[in-house]
């Protein structure tokens, strides 16, 4: 279980981007966090794995405190945690079968991984993650060869090969058309059916939000201003709607089909 307590963070410029917030994650859940750009989803979810050192508070991953973790002991809790990100964060002059493997760094001596020297069983891992992503015909390209979706894709595998048990996605279709976008929700759809795996995953696609997720986690100016299951939020009264997106926000006729791009309101 994941347990965020009380958690703030405040930039060097005085920016006060998350505002000591609170909530929890049971294993196996598909958490999605909505809110517009700015409102503090990417920082939440890179507090989380530690991208970015909270100001205040404490998250606590399987009964350990990562936010009070330093050096080799933050390097280890790390492997159980994937990181997909909005633009894909793979090194475009590698091969897709390198970028895989980079998953593995947690695991490896530095020295080894620098000189691509990799155990056999991790290329096999590499290529069964391929497989599994429908993409082990890319193997030996340039990972800048591939479309958007085939280099989020290679960014899950990469992702698989922490063996995590929980995967933090941060808005990992914004980049991506709608087609493209269920494509990828439904891969990671499959890992927490599937697995078991947790999944938290911010995005601002709403029909997304209800297709995929099991709960939902409104945020607006660093604070949490909603809570609700996937029929919660399809029953969502338009002074929910205007708590989260603010007064000028309109949803779309007959439910939160669309996305807030529609609105003006997107990344």
């Amino acid at each position: 279980m994941l347990e965020v307590k009380n958690l703030t963070k405040v930039y060097d410029d005085g920016t006060v981007a998350l505002k000591n917030i609170s909530f929890t994650v049971e294993d196996g859940e598909f958490l999605i966090i909505i809110g517009l750009s700015g409102s503090g989803k990417s920082t939440l979810l890179r507090c989380v794995n530690r991208l970015i050192d909270p100001t205040e508070g404490d998250i606590i991953w399987d009964g350990v405190n990562l936010a009070k973790l330093e050096g080799e002991e933050l390097r280890k809790a790390r492997r159980q945690i994937g990181m997909i990100f909005q633009h894909f964060n793979l090194v475009r002059r590698s091969s897709v079968m390198t970028n895989v493997l980079s998953g593995r760094l947690g695991y490896s001596p530095t020295f080894q991984t620098m000189m691509h020297q990799f155990k056999e069983s991790d290329r096999e891992k590499a290529w069964q993650a391929l497989e599994r992503l429908g993409i082990e015909d890319q193997a030996f390209k340039r990972a800048d060869e591939l479309s958007g979706g085939q280099q989020q894709r290679v960014g899950i595998a990469r992702a698989l090969m922490q063996d995590p048990e929980l995967i933090l996605a941060d808005e990992p279709v914004a980049s991506l058309d709608p087609v493209l976008a269920h494509s990828i929700l439904t891969y990671l759809e499959r890992l927490n059916q599937e697995d078991e795996m947790t999944i938290v995953c911010s995005l601002h696609y709403l029909d997304l939000v209800q297709r995929y997720s099991t709960r939902v986690l409104g945020l607006r100016e660093g604070e949490i201003v909603y809570r609700g299951t996937r029929e919660e939020i399809r029953a969502m009264t338009d002074e929910e709607f205007q708590e989260i997106y603010g007064e000028q926000a309109q949803r779309v006729t007959g439910g939160l089909e669309g996305n807030l791009d529609e609105f003006g309101l997107g990344e």
